[in-house]
């Protein structure tokens, strides 16, 4: 038996990464909607809803629940994958340029390239997607 056995710990690793991030994002969200964790600017308020910040902050608290979950856990990560590049491109580049070292950027490109990762593979076993699978009726084969 080797200590380093990959596969043995691949979904394992992928439920805990997906958790993770989606309380971690969660957090985000809720800060922007809720007023939680601290709130939102310099008041620790909350940001107004029909703002880009709003809108980002219901794509965070609702996307983190789901990815939590792991309900409709591809389609919600691919979202928000490319809320996080929109993320980078208008609140970060113009911030400080290009690259992430001025810009303050990293955690907007980790988030877009977790939720890609977390798209192209699923949700994993311990997730409502999984349990969802598991109780659909299989087709009979016609006689």
């Amino acid at each position: 038996m080797t200590i380093f056995a990959p596969d043995r710990y691949r979904d394992a690793a992928l439920n805990a990464l997906r958790i993770v991030v989606g309380i971690m994002f969660f957090s985000h969200g809720a800060q922007k909607t809720l007023g939680w964790f601290g709130g939102f600017g310099a008041d620790g308020g909350t940001a107004e809803l029909l703002s880009r910040f709003g809108v980002a902050g219901m794509l965070e608290t609702v996307g983190g629940l789901a990815i939590i979950l792991g309900l409709f856990t591809r389609p919600v990560a691919f979202i928000l994958a490319g809320e996080m590049a929109v993320a980078y491109f208008w609140s970060h580049v113009g911030r400080g340029g290009l690259w992430w070292w001025a810009n303050r950027g990293e955690l907007a490109v980790l988030y877009c390239f977790v939720f890609l990762l977390i798209a192209a593979h699923g949700a994993g076993s311990l997730s409502v997607d999984r349990a969802r699978r598991r109780r659909r009726p299989t087709a009979t084969p016609a006689a």
